[in-house]
């Protein structure tokens, strides 16, 4: 019978579930933008290429020549337009300048309020990623509870919800880590 608990309770899901939740932090993370320029912070723009929405990374070169400019060497002349009008409407509040086949980003200052503004939409991120990771907490306890009805034993039951919580309190913990460094990134002059 022990076999079978020990199989219901996949401690590698629960993990994976988690560290998923941490990778989707860091990749909102990446699109918040801080006043220096960063390639990652057009991660969640799309193009409309060829009748699909794709990354622009996947239309052109993006570089970062200097802390305050990106520049998208688009491959196709006929996407430069797209490419321009997708930046335009991503909200990231950056005029796209053209240069041939060439769009230049550049990164203006932030300004104190501002600042604050993305230091509060940075908590918001965080705190889902730590519902996301308190719900598969919660997910691991409950097959913990339903293993214990067919017969896991007490000690074991604790023993699993122990290692569950440590778990829980380690991505809790890194999650607020990278909260608390981005947070002093943006407020960073």
């Amino acid at each position: 019978m022990a076999e079978d608990d020990e199989l219901d309770i996949d401690v590698d899901d629960l993990q994976r579930r988690m560290d998923g939740a941490l990778t989707s932090l860091r990749t909102e993370f990446a699109s918040l933008r801080t006043g220096r320029a960063s390639a990652q912070m057009l991660d969640p723009v799309m193009v409309d290429a060829y009748g699909q929405p794709t990354p622009i990374n996947q239309v052109g070169t993006v570089n970062v020549p200097e802390p305050r400019m990106v520049t998208i060497n688009v491959w196709d002349k006929s996407m430069v337009g797209k490419v321009e009008k997708a930046i335009r409407e991503s909200g990231l509040g950056i005029n796209p300048q053209l240069n041939g086949t060439i769009i230049m980003l550049p990164i203006p200052e932030l300004n104190e309020e501002r600042r604050r503004e993305l230091t509060k939409v940075a908590a918001q991120y965080a705190e889902h990623a730590r519902v996301a990771i308190r719900n598969v907490r919660r997910d691991g306890m409950d097959r913990i509870k339903k293993a214990k009805g067919q017969g896991m034993s007490e000690d074991d039951q604790k023993l699993w919800e122990a290692e569950v919580q440590e778990m829980t309190d380690a991505h809790i913990a890194k999650v607020d880590q990278a909260l608390e460094s981005k947070q002093a990134e943006i407020m960073q002059v």
